[in-house]
């Protein structure tokens, strides 16, 4: 039974482990739902998925729908203008956008025929720009700004985030920089260990015309993959007219909100703000306990007594080198050549620990060690108590916000009329491609299938194998080694707990296989046997033997009381009649020395004297005598 219940804790543990990895592996099927779309769509591109990345067909995208711009590189690059302009607030030497910009194909899963903007240059401003082929407005259509990135060779500090400029009279893209204003700024930034995807928004005060950037909420998803995996991402923002946004990477969102809700500081102010000219007057006590004043320092209270103390008991330890130094110099040690003593004065050997004392328990003067004082207090200091004038913390009181206003609709901001790149990096080659503007979600993930779902395919077949995956996976989550033991050994394991022959016991061996008897054991056997038998006989025995004196004694009572009656009812002779007397006088007797003699009777003896009884009653007691003696017999 203990096996079979281990059985199936192994079968349970191991229904509950093959769960897990299923829902993982559906999890992951979830995120991926749209990429597999994007593959059955990529199949329209004439896209063979068997092939290696030498033999795709690679088509440029094109956008099946109202777009505001799109951008593939894979032409003459037209419409884009470099900066000729200098970063303000920066040193003249690299303040200049001279960064360098080339149109190339990725390095590593190329596919041919497919090239992208690469930033080229370290350590310098990059700026660059395009007019979109029309404005946006932000009215009543979704905004869906969308394109790739690759951090070919990984990124040390840096962004690849793109601004939507906001339109103006006087916007001149060579004179693009960091201040030009823009509507939207979106895309990955990352410096040091702080991953950043951004999405910050210029939006307008209606009271004083000022413009405010209100960042959205970090996402809550591990971004770090995404900038170190050195494969092209997908980056998708989506801003709705019901003042909602989306921010997905690959097709997954990483993060959502409003822009009413989720964006730092707020879109609208608070009603009431604190009053500027409102001051913390002089006596108020923000103290919560004070020292008790009426406590005082007791008589015996010695703050002059040191922490630690010589330890008096201890004792230098056998074999201390007191004459000893602890460092001698290095006999070995030579003076150099070059060694000047008018410059560099007297040469002196290094020193070094002196061999003797690595043998003996120290070198040196001997110091008596140092223990805590038990008579140590310190310096007194009064109680705590509860500050009985104790106000609070103190505020400002409120007062109505002077500035205050409420947007019910923040997505209704300035209209964006161009594109652009504005960065700085440490790390170069940094690979944009597919740029797209548009209003409907089908049209980009169309664009996205043509064009970053070919590039997918293509990483996917120049992947490592299975078993490099995995390795490359446990490397960034150390969790799934434990879940790689448990698959391994499970199967193993079932396979021994169910296949495996079950391992006899030697209960069961000695149970199956009777051992040889020597005729020695079987005589004792025997004999044992047979001492068991005659102690049961004679318990038998003495409980027969119990029985039969008791009912022996009741039958003789029943015995005389019948011969008393028939007796009185019937007449006779004297003979008889004194025959009877004595009979009488007999059995009464007889039943009184039985009765003295209770317990000492044997079974046998009880026997001869009922017998002896029944011949000799006469006359009319024969009869009853007689049927006594048959049931005595019959019983015994």
């Amino acid at each position: 039974i203990t096996r079979m219940r281990l059985q199936w804790d192994w079968l349970c543990f191991s229904v509950l482990i093959i769960s897990s990895v299923t829902a993982e592996i559906e999890n992951e099927e979830t995120l991926d739902a749209d990429i597999e779309d994007f593959d059955k769509q990529s199949q329209e591109a004439e896209v063979d998925r068997d092939k290696s990345s030498l033999g795709v067909v690679y088509q440029t995208p094109k956008p099946t729908g109202e777009v505001y711009f799109t951008e593939t590189f894979d032409g003459v690059m037209a419409g884009w203008v470099l900066s000729k302009t200098k970063k303000e607030d920066t040193d003249d030497n690299i303040a200049k956008y001279d960064g360098r910009w080339e149109v190339e194909e990725l390095k590593e899963n190329t596919v041919p025929g497919d090239r992208g903007l690469v930033l080229k240059s370290v350590a310098k401003h990059h700026a660059i720009s395009a007019m979109l082929t029309k404005p946006f407005v932000f009215d009543n259509k979704p905004l869906i700004v969308q394109y790739e990135v690759n951090f070919q060779e990984g990124i040390d500090c840096g962004g690849a985030y793109i601004k939507l400029l906001s339109s103006s009279d006087d916007l001149n893209l060579e004179y693009f920089f960091d201040k030009t204003p823009y509507t939207v700024m979106f895309g990955p930034d990352k410096c040091g260990e702080d991953y950043k995807l951004h999405f910050i928004i210029r939006h307008k005060n209606p009271k004083t015309g000022e413009y405010d950037e209100k960042h959205a909420k970090r996402p809550d998803v591990d971004l770090k993959k995404f900038y170190l995996d050195k494969k092209t991402h997908l980056y998708t923002l989506v801003l709705k007219p019901d003042d909602t946004f989306e921010m997905l990477i690959d097709q997954s969102v990483v993060s959502k909100g409003s822009l009413l809700e989720d964006m730092v500081p707020p879109i609208n102010p608070p009603k009431e703000i604190e009053d500027p000219s409102d001051k913390k007057p002089d006596d108020w006590d923000e103290r919560p306990k004070i020292p008790d004043p009426n406590a005082v320092k007791p008589d015996d209270w010695d703050e002059g007594e040191p922490s630690k103390i010589e330890d008096l008991d201890a004792v230098k330890p056998e074999g201390w080198l007191d004459d000893e130094p602890q460092y001698v110099p290095d006999p070995n040690a030579e003076k150099p050549k070059d060694w000047d003593e008018e410059m560099d004065g007297e040469w002196e050997a290094p020193q070094i620990p002196n061999p003797k004392c690595e043998a003996a328990p120290g070198c040196g003067h001997w110091v008596r060690p140092m223990k805590n004082n038990p008579k140590y207090k310190g310096k007194w200091k009064a109680p705590m108590i509860d500050n009985p004038n104790y106000q609070g913390i103190w505020s400002p009181r409120k007062i109505p916000n002077p500035d205050y206003f409420e947007d019910l609709h923040p997505f209704k901001m300035t209209t964006v009329s161009a594109i652009g790149l504005e960065l700085w990096s440490m790390t170069s080659d940094i690979y944009f491609d597919n740029f797209i503007i548009c209003s409907e979600k089908e049209v980009a993930d169309r664009w996205a299938a043509n064009g970053w779902g070919l590039k997918k395919l293509v990483a996917s077949a120049n992947e490592p194998g299975m078993f490099s995956q995995l390795m490359t996976a446990a490397e960034d989550h150390p969790w799934l080694w434990v879940l790689y033991i448990l698959t391994l050994a499970l199967p193993v394991g079932l396979g021994v707990l169910f296949c495996w022959p079950a391992k006899k016991t030697d209960e069961d061996i000695d149970f199956k296989k009777p051992k040889p008897i020597t005729r020695r054991e079987l005589k004792q056997e025997r004999d044992e046997l047979e001492d068991d038998e005659l102690e049961l006989e004679e318990k038998d025995n003495e409980d027969t033997a119990e029985d039969e004196r008791r009912e022996m004694e009741g039958t003789k009572r029943e015995l005389i009381k019948d011969a008393k009656k028939m007796g009185r009812e019937a007449p006779h002779s004297e003979d008889e009649g004194e025959g009877g007397e004595d009979i009488y006088d007999d059995e009464e007797n007889e039943v009184a020395d039985g009765s003295q003699e209770e317990g000492d009777k044997s079974n046998k003896s009880g026997s001869e004297d009922e017998m002896k009884e029944a011949d000799e009653s006469t006359g009319s007691g024969d009869g009853l005598l007689k049927s006594v003696r048959k049931r005595r017999v019959r019983k015994d």
